[in-house]
């Protein structure tokens, strides 16, 4: 055979060949062809499913509903969030479709040979198999199937909630508003009790509402604890199912501290209250090693837990929310203010400084209250008001005074259960000063405000 028949015959085969090759690439796109659609292509009602699964790359969880409650298959101990699943669900009721590729075959190219998710749902006496492929960013649409020979691109991708981890749908404690607490009382390393009480005769500042041994505490102080409470994260579980030997090496077999707080929801009746319990404890075993390493602030690297109520959760809590939580002593919740008292319910004060006496009246009320010196004399209080503010503990003692009075102060009030108040300044070092109030040592301030108060008076008195 020539060479020239033999080149013929080869260029027939290849003609022959290209031919059918684009044939069969004009039948497969034929098949193969994308179609504008809104079409619902799911819609399941979640009142009807009973089972929910899925599984990707990197987990595999399965749910049951039984009884009208949902549990985890591997573990009926775990506390469902029947919402998250209900949420998981919603998805798939008028699940439509912005595309449909019909008599689709090559699965691969829409990365459903190898689906990115797979989920499972029953719903009656239906199963529904949902495979998630491929993200087109052309589109920012994900490919899907649902076992009906077509593949559809959605604009609601399923993938990010079915991302989710065990641990996202557990079932959390609920933390309360306190929006009106009746008391507050702790147990363990604080053993003492908060009484709500409006309007008191055992205070002279208008703001007072939490007594203590009836002793007032600061109003702010009380509340922001309440609010460290309230705010707290409960997302790092430590044991959704806690044991007995859990609960002792947690510390929370005898909890450092126990708060119960009584209070009205805002949904309540008038007089109907609830009690909300949160017990505080540390990994016994850290803090052993801790006291044991001898190291400065060792123990602040412990971790630490809590218990709301008899909650079979029991969560890890940051160092910051420990400490907070543990800052419960009447110490911490008093009031740091010398002077409690609002200044418009001062009506005179009377002033001994260097072996002089000094009084400074106030006539008028609200907006037309005015100061005097010297009966007669008008004055700017505001340098002295802010000065007398500005006089707050940065520690309390009992310890009597031992140096020369500074500065003492009788404010006379408009108060029908309490006239006035001593205050009287001590030296106690180079850098603090010892307050005493009506006869009692009270607390430890910076002597510079102090200072600032007795330049303040002789501003007005040597003017």
């Amino acid at each position: 055979m020539s060479k020239a028949k033999k080149l013929y015959i080869l260029l027939g085969i290849w003609v022959t060949f290209s031919t059918l090759t684009f044939m069969i690439s004009r039948l497969e796109v034929q098949k193969e062809q994308i179609k504008m659609t809104g079409k619902v292509i799911l819609d399941i009602s979640n009142d009807t499913v009973t089972a929910l699964s899925w599984k990707t790359d990197n987990q595999s969880l399965t749910f049951q509903k039984k009884d009208g409650a949902w549990y985890y298959t591997e573990d009926k101990n775990f506390p469902v969030n029947a919402e998250k699943i209900a949420e998981l669900l919603e998805q798939f009721q008028e699940f439509g479709a912005s595309f449909v590729i019909e008599n689709a075959t090559d699965y691969k190219q829409y990365g459903l040979d190898k689906p990115t998710c797979t989920i499972h749902i029953t719903a009656g006496e239906k199963s529904h198999e949902i495979q998630l492929g491929a993200f087109s960013k052309m589109d920012s649409q994900r490919y899907v199937s649902i076992g009906d020979g077509c593949v559809y691109l959605v604009k609601h991708d399923p993938l990010k909630s079915f991302s989710q981890k065990l641990s996202d749908l557990i079932q959390h404690d609920q933390l309360p508003s306190f929006a009106e607490v009746k008391t507050i009382k702790f147990a363990g390393k604080e053993n003492y009790r908060i009484n709500f009480e409006r309007d008191s005769k055992q205070t002279y500042c208008a703001d007072d509402l939490y007594f203590a041994d009836g002793k007032p505490l600061d109003t702010a102080a009380v509340k922001r604890y309440l609010n460290n409470i309230s705010g707290l994260s409960l997302s790092d579980y430590a044991s959704y199912y806690v044991s007995d030997l859990e609960l002792k090496q947690f510390g929370l077999d005898q909890p450092e501290l126990a708060v119960t707080v009584n209070f009205k929801k805002t949904d309540k009746k008038e007089g109907e209250h609830e009690t909300f319990v949160i017990q505080i404890g540390r990994n016994q075993e850290e803090l052993a090693a801790a006291k044991q390493s001898g190291k400065e602030n060792a123990e602040d690297s412990v971790t630490a837990y809590i218990r709301v109520g008899n909650s079979q959760i029991v969560y890890r809590i940051a160092a910051k929310s420990y400490k907070a939580l543990m800052a419960a002593s009447y110490t911490e919740l008093r009031h740091k203010e010398v002077l409690t008292a609002s200044f418009e319910d001062i009506d005179r004060i009377s002033i001994s400084l260097e072996g002089n006496d000094y009084t400074f009246t106030s006539k008028g009320r609200g907006n037309d209250k005015a100061w005097y010196y010297k009966e007669d004399e008008k004055l700017n209080i505001d340098s002295f008001q802010s000065a007398l503010s500005g006089l707050k503990a940065e520690s309390f003692t009992s310890e009597g005074p031992t140096q020369k009075e500074e500065i003492g102060l009788t404010v006379y009030l408009n108060n029908a259960y309490h006239q006035e108040v001593s205050i009287r300044l001590y030296r106690y070092d180079g850098n603090n000063c010892l307050a005493v109030i009506d006869g009692t040592s009270s607390s430890l301030l910076p002597r510079s405000s102090v200072v600032d108060l007795i330049e303040a008076v002789n501003k007005i008195v040597l003017a």
